[in-house]
């Protein structure tokens, strides 16, 4: 009997197709171990928290809603529906699998504080994040964990001692350019006071850190801020798609870094030009002193000056920048506060002094108006940690929450204080003695303090922001020369902006306000 073509081509391609299918098995055989195993050592350490729905199979359809709430500035909706059922005891943890991997979301209290205090050393950034970061922030205070970030820590920490944070004169150094510019080039004119702030806060950052200012007020075409931003953009977006991080466009990315890595390395090649005996003497000497400076005292190794250098950066600019555009969002439509807070301006400082450092540390209602900011909007929305061990968290598992939830090792694990910050549950109820817990109303914190562990807007234990006091210095000391410059702010915004959650917060629109001349 003749053999056909058509049976011989058959015949070829069979032991190929026998040998994918035998590949697909071992790879379905392997899955379904890996999950049984998964599942046992879930099951050993806890149980359970209760699963966030997803129309499209592998939790796909959760990643699309979040990647859709990103583009639309809505994360925070996002958040509520997926805590949206609260019947449970302890409702505000959820877990879902997405492309095979167990993510766990909490925004309860006892389950950050286990996070970052009480089981610290159970829970740390991990290798992926290290991975995903390195780039930008190379092995930072913010990427690393171990020895390795307590060695960064130690080596930051003496740069934020009380001396050099009440030392306001690299705040004022700038303030007088940006001053003038928030009033516009004529009485009345509409300004973005965000894109003023961002401007701002970097050069008073870069001023403070390396001893020489971007000036990005005096120069809005410089290329570092536009560098800076963009690595920031990018970076979010690849730290936010996880494992689809590696189709992530980067070519603009390594440009911006480029940017930013020839401004920075002249200034640290300097530096190391100096002896050790220079370096000592000016990190001793208030004139001339910088952050750069001290650091080169300790270590002389060129790729942990920029590492630290990067990170410290990110967090000065940010998060000064983001408060006070959230905070002169907010009394843009309140005068009484803006009226309130220039009398207590007059009573402590008056008009035509410069706040010190006593002054702003005695200023009570301006600290009030800064805590409900931060309240409302905590630098740091979103964050994840991983599972360094085989750990748990304490509640949230079981169907009435009750149970501590099984944590096998490498799960990654976020919390939000953006959500947690804004539950209902955790104030009292609204009355005439407690405004309703999504206004804005610093006479709150007039009697009142919230609970331990649901304000932590600088994160708490032993990773609480190092540069927490240099912040709400910086804003208050700000908000202080703003109000004595100007005796109304004036919004022209339609409507109150939309959060643009990345790294940090910050408003979707432009902070559009008229800052009228005392």
């Amino acid at each position: 009997m003749a053999v056909t073509r058509s049976d011989a081509a058959s015949s070829n391609h069979s032991p190929i197709l026998i040998g994918l299918g035998g590949i697909l098995l071992l790879f379905l055989a392997r899955h379904i171990f890996a999950r049984i195993q998964e599942e046992r050592k879930i099951r050993s350490l806890g149980a359970h928290a209760k699963t966030i729905s997803s129309w499209v199979p592998f939790g796909l359809g959760f990643v699309a809603r979040t990647v859709r709430d990103q583009f639309n500035h809505d994360l925070l909706a996002g958040w509520y529906k997926t805590f949206a059922d609260t019947s449970a005891v302890h409702p505000f943890t959820r877990e879902i699998r997405t492309v095979g991997t167990r993510l766990v979301l909490t925004a309860d209290e006892e389950n950050i504080k286990a996070i970052l205090a009480t089981q610290f050393h159970d829970y740390g950034k991990g290798a992926q994040f290290n991975s995903e970061w390195h780039d930008f922030l190379g092995d930072s205070i913010f990427t690393t964990d171990g020895e390795q970030w307590h060695a960064s820590r130690q080596l930051i920490r003496p740069q934020f001692i009380k001396d050099r944070v009440s030392d306001l004169a690299v705040f004022e150094k700038h303030l007088n350019v940006l001053l003038p510019m928030l009033g516009g080039s004529k009485d009345g004119q509409t300004v973005d006071a965000m894109d003023l702030f961002f401007k701002f806060t970097l050069d008073a950052s870069t001023a403070f850190l390396l001893g020489h200012s971007v000036n990005s007020l005096e120069n809005p075409q410089d290329r570092f801020s536009d560098a800076f931003a963009t690595v920031q953009n990018v970076q979010s977006t690849i730290a936010r798609v996880g494992p689809l991080n590696r189709f992530v466009p980067r070519k603009a990315f390594y440009e911006s870094l480029n940017i930013m890595e020839q401004f920075i390395q002249p200034f640290i090649e300097q530096t190391l030009l100096l002896t050790p005996e220079e370096l000592e003497k000016k990190s001793k000497s208030d004139e001339g002193y910088n952050f750069l400076y001290a650091l080169a005292s300790f270590t002389r190794d060129r790729t942990v000056l920029r590492d630290q250098l990067t990170a410290v950066l990110l967090a000065g600019r940010d998060t000064t920048a983001c408060t006070l555009s959230w905070l002169f969002s907010e009394i843009s439509r309140r005068p009484d506060i803006v009226a309130k807070l220039r009398r207590e301006i007059e009573e402590h400082v008056g008009m035509d002094n410069k706040p010190t450092y006593a002054h702003l540390k005695n200023m009570r209602y301006l600290t009030h108006v800064i805590n409900e900011t931060l309240r409302l909007y905590p630098i740091v929305p979103f964050n994840v940690r991983v599972s360094l061990k085989d750990t748990t968290l304490p509640r949230g598992g079981g169907p009435d929450g009750t149970q501590p939830i099984g944590i096998p090792a490498n799960t990654p694990v976020g919390y939000s204080t953006l959500f947690l910050q804004r539950r209902e549950d955790i104030y009292p109820p609204a009355s005439d003695k407690f405004p309703h817990h999504l206004s804005f109303e610093p006479d709150r914190w007039d009697g009142w303090n919230p609970k331990m562990w649901t304000y932590i807007p600088f994160n708490g234990g032993p990773r609480i922001c190092i540069g927490q006091q240099f912040a709400l210095t910086e804003v208050a000391y700000t908000v202080v020369r703003i109000l004595q410059t100007y005796s109304r702010v004036e919004c022209k915004m339609a409507k109150p902006p939309k959060m643009k959650i990345d790294i940090v917060v910050q408003p979707a629109e432009p902070v559009n306000l008229v800052f009228h001349r005392a």
